[in-house]
């Protein structure tokens, strides 16, 4: 059983950390003059009087901490924030939205989803704008991670919240013996990457506020924008260019990232299986789509090459964001397009999905079986950049499949039984659970539309898939709660 002290102790604290970053909007507020300061500084208060009030009570509790423990607080933390992070939004005065069209918001950017409600962004105060894409940078790497670079200062350990957090299939590996260093050399590469897409986007043509802003929702893959029309808006060729390479490196295992630039060498990237078979899927579809563009449309071969490419990227990694309405494409586009968002980024990245790793191995199961139909007594191990897995690994990915299966086709019925049609539910949770924001149909362009009771199952689909299934289900299990 878990221990309720030690969670609503870190609970508190991680509470606490976070109104610290309503200080970042609240500057913008300032500089921009945009009338909506006080509602940060609500907010602010709010959020770090509760934090404290929870972590007082049990600031001398020095029980140890546990793997259940860990599940516990990431669930509760990611309830908590995604609750609270609603309150800047319905607050603010320039919008008219429910409660539950906030919480949607507020979910949608901690787990990097994208989906948004909103419309006439260009209108909205600027300080509103980078509050979402804080949200979405914040929930990119986890904040959880950031997290336990901090907790082992305050004598709470940190494995059992990287574990349960981190995303992909093999959550065990840690880049440095310690886990605090870990975290810290996984933000030091991913306020790198930050840092080098905002410098970019702003040498391309953005201003210096789209570029911020617009380098939060990039690398955390989440799909954000400062603007309805989203990148699209811009209409650049160099800007949509920078957001496919750093698209792209933001899906990759950052682990590698750590190791290339700790050897100071690329050849990691073209060892590694699953970024090969990412590569792959990424260069297989933009030349289908290109060629289904150029044969079924009036494009011109580099128009189509450029739509194809920004759009296969920009979904295939879960990111979401658009330069058209790929809705609309000719043929089976639309639905190839989406589709790919189900195989989604690699393990360990900030990308949603159900991971590279887990389709390249389920996969090498597949002809694994079929080699034992032609040889039933022969042995063929899977391997993985020529290591054998453990079956215990494949049994994982597997069940996880399974259980990803079960709760699409529930979520699916639950929101056609809201009133959505076949298409807009399937997109709606599809887009969801794999952290993707765009959908079909009725949920194209928003979901501002849809009832409440869709949007907080869908709610409930973003931290299914952004906590990988297991770590939110386990909670509803009677095991988790026994002693």
């Amino acid at each position: 059983m878990p221990h309720l002290r030690i969670a609503l102790k870190i609970l508190g604290i991680l509470l606490t950390l976070f109104s610290g970053t309503l200080l970042l909007p609240l500057a913008v507020s300032w500089l921009y003059d945009d009338g909506v300061l006080v509602v940060f500084k609500d907010t602010f208060l709010l959020i770090f009087s509760v934090g404290v009030l929870l972590w007082i009570p049990f600031a001398r509790d020095q029980t140890e901490m546990h793997i259940k423990d860990g599940f516990l607080v990431t669930f509760l933390f990611y309830l908590a924030l995604g609750l609270v992070g609603a309150l800047p939004f319905i607050q603010v005065t320039q919008i008219e939205i429910t409660v539950a069209d906030a919480i949607f918001e507020s979910f949608s950017g901690l787990t990097t989803t994208g989906a948004t409600v909103l419309t006439g962004l260009d209108q909205l105060p600027p300080s509103l704008l980078f509050y979402r894409q804080q949200l979405q940078w914040l929930g990119g790497m986890g904040i959880i991670v950031l997290a336990v670079a901090i907790l082992p200062m305050l004598g709470i350990g940190g494995m059992q919240l990287y574990r349960a957090e981190t995303p992909g299939p093999v959550k065990d590996s840690k880049l440095t013996p310690r886990i605090k260093q870990t975290a810290l050399a996984l933000w030091s590469i991913y306020i790198g990457l930050t840092a080098a897409c905002a410098f970019g986007y702003w040498v391309a043509g953005m201003s210096l506020f789209d570029a911020i802003c617009h380098s939060f929702s990039t690398v955390a893959i989440g799909g954000f924008s400062t603007h309805d029309a989203s990148i699209g808006y811009f209409n650049s060729a160099a800007i949509e260019s920078i957001a496919v390479v750093f698209m792209v490196l933001s899906g990759v295992n950052f682990g590698l990232h750590f190791f290339a630039l700790n050897d100071r060498s690329f050849t990691h990237y073209f060892k590694d299986e699953e970024v090969v078979f990412y590569l792959s899927i990424l260069g297989i579809a933009v030349i289908t789509v290109t060629v289904i563009l150029l044969l079924q449309s009036d494009r011109e071969f580099i128009e189509a090459l450029r739509a194809s490419v920004f759009q296969v990227v920009s979904i295939f990694t879960t990111t979401g964001f658009v330069t058209e309405d790929f809705s609309t494409w000719p043929s089976l586009l639309p639905y190839v397009i989406f589709f790919g968002a189900f195989t989604g980024a690699c393990a360990g990245s900030t990308g949603g999905g159900i991971k590279v790793m887990r389709v390249l191995l389920i996969c090498k199961q597949g002809l694994r079986e079929t080699y034992r139909l032609i040889h039933p007594n022969a042995i063929f191990p899977i391997k993985l950049n020529k290591r054998p897995v453990p079956n215990r690994i494949v049994e994982a990915i597997w069940g996880y499949f399974a259980i990803y299966v079960l709760a699409f086709l529930f979520m699916h019925l639950a929101m056609i039984a809201c009133g959505l049609d076949f298409t807009s539910a399937f997109s709606a949770v599809g887009a969801s659970i794999n952290n993707l924001g765009p959908g079909l149909a009725d949920v194209a362009a928003h979901y501002g539309d849809i009832s409440d009771p869709a949007k907080l199952i869908l709610c409930f689909a973003m931290i299914l898939g952004r906590l990988e299934i297991f770590t939110l289900l386990v909670l509803f299990t009677p095991m988790f709660w026994r002693r």
